[in-house]
């Protein structure tokens, strides 16, 4: 009957209530253009696949590299890790929701004091039992010698009157899945970053290019101008002005090389392989940069896995209050022991058996502030969670905003870029015609050709920020979209057309 009681109070829980900590959600993101208005607020999702979703990029050399990342990083190996350490913890908490039995066995042999305290003696009252404790000093029937040998099964069990144990396991429960959560993040990271990084190294790749062909350019010039001074066409300034630009457009080239090995260092250690036994191929910028469907959801934010992880946490902190709370109540558990115990070997006799059953209860009474510390770190701890829930949150917002509004501007300025270009490239193709012609001086093609260069290599940098824009907007979305075919995938293409140079 002493169990029914705890049983049904059983059903007590101290934790509050728990809802995600709100956020302003908004109707549609403002940089999001004509699409924008169509995204919807929407339910959290961070438990659908991502998937590969660097191939909407298409290039085949970024989808092998990626799919190193999962087998050979380190970091993302140092993150499963953690995770399966998470889970072990959360199997340990949800075990107290149960029984735990223990068999435990002992053989024992004891050597006593002959004049250990409280000794006692069954002896008959004759003088000859008196004569023999005067003699020795010790009553013969408690020996000094004995065996004590025991096999019992033995089993605890709190009564989860106040909800200590469910809020325990509620919370390592939500930071085994905050854990799961982090996991997916340090994955979806480390995806990024080569991505990011491969992308940048095919720009700087299309940068070497242009520069080869510039240094060959003005090779042809520096020629050209060399003839003209030495036939006294040209003059004599001509020549050292040429060289200069020359020789200042090879230091150029050499500067993108050593940043184009760094690069090529990077995606080495993120796939798990020294950068002394890895190379990368030289390619120009040729990856594709997924168009955004006009329909995407606001719930593909919420499948973001940073944003997952804090809101876990959070659940965490509040479980955790209830347990803070349960403390200033008595705590109850069953204890169970049976077996047999024998000063020999005969432990499967039953005349040997030996029980014991009852209920433990431990009350607090003083603790000098040690409970209500425990519970106002634990209130403290939730509002911690609940503010970087929402900083997270907002930075996620800001994070998609900004991704959208680079990709609007910097569409616009590579049209206007790639029409300077056209037009410096003219320039120079008349300025060097007027000075073959001798109707003009080098100063005229050396500013042509530093304008032409330098509008060409903006170019290409706002052709590759464009892309890492892409790759940024599809992390900032929770890891991307998902597409029927990629073949049916609306992708426009962003590619490098090489210019020509006219030296002659």
């Amino acid at each position: 009957m002493f169990l029914v009681v705890p049983l049904l109070l059983s059903g007590c829980n101290f934790a509050p209530s728990y809802t995600p900590p709100p956020v302003e959600v908004p109707v549609k993101y403002k940089e999001g253009g004509k699409g924008g208005g169509s995204w919807q607020e929407a339910r959290p999702r961070d438990d659908l696949p991502r998937g590969p979703w660097w191939r909407a990029l298409g290039d085949h050399l970024l989808d092998a590299l990626e799919e190193q990342v999962d087998a050979a990083n380190p970091n993302l190996a140092a993150a499963v890790a953690s995770f399966a350490q998470a889970r072990a913890y959360s199997a340990k908490a949800t075990s107290a929701l149960m029984p735990h039995v223990d068999l435990n066995n002992s053989l024992t042999a004891n050597k006593e004091s002959q004049h250990r305290p409280f000794r006692k003696s069954n002896r008959a009252f004759t003088p000859q039992g008196y004569f023999n404790e005067l003699t020795d000093n010790r009553p013969l029937n408690e020996p000094d010698h004995y065996g004590n040998n025991l096999l019992t099964l033995q089993s605890s069990y709190e009564v989860d009157l106040w909800g200590r144990v469910r809020n325990a396991v509620d919370a390592s429960v939500a930071n085994s899945e905050s854990a799961a959560a982090e996991l997916e993040s340090v994955r979806l990271s480390l995806q990024a970053e080569l991505a990011r990084d491969y992308v940048a190294l095919r720009g700087l790749d299309s940068e070497i290019k242009l520069l080869e062909d510039t240094v060959r350019a003005y090779t042809q010039a520096f020629v050209l101008a060399k003839t003209l001074v030495n036939g006294k066409i040209g003059a004599p300034a001509d020549e050292p002005r040429a060289q200069a630009q020359l020789e200042y457009t090879r230091a150029q080239l050499l500067d993108i090389k050593s940043r184009r090995a760094l690069l090529e260092h990077a995606i080495a250690s993120l796939i798990g392989k020294p950068a002394s036994s890895f190379t990368i191929p030289p390619a120009s910028l040729s990856v594709f940069a997924p168009k955004i469907p006009p329909g995407v959801p606001l719930d593909l934010l919420e499948r973001r896995p940073d944003i997952a992880a804090v809101e876990r946490q959070v659940a965490a902190a509040n479980a955790e209050i209830g347990v803070a709370k349960a403390a200033f109540f008595p705590r109850v558990t069953i204890n169970l022991m049976g077996g047999t115990q024998d000063t020999g070997l005969s432990l499967f006799n039953f005349r040997n058996s030996i029980w014991t059953l009852g209920p433990a209860i431990t009350l607090p009474i003083f603790d000098a502030g040690l409970r209500a510390a425990d519970l106002a770190r634990a209130d403290a701890a939730y509002l911690e969670m609940a503010a970087r829930y929402r900083a997270t949150v907002l930075l996620a917002y800001q994070e998609v905003e900004d991704s959208l509004s680079n990709l609007h501007w910097l569409a616009g300025e590579q049209r206007s870029l790639d029409s300077a270009s056209n037009a410096a490239q003219k320039v120079l193709d008349i300025s060097l015609t007027l000075y073959r012609d001798g109707a003009t001086n080098y100063l005229d093609v050396v500013i042509a050709q530093t304008t032409l260069l330098e509008a060409q290599r903006a170019a290409l940098e706002v052709r590759t920020r464009r892309l890492e824009a892409n790759v940024a907007l599809i992390v900032a979305l929770g890891g991307g979209w998902s597409v029927a075919s990629p073949a049916l995938a609306e992708r426009a293409v962003v590619q490098v057309n090489e210019p020509a140079h006219d030296g002659n």
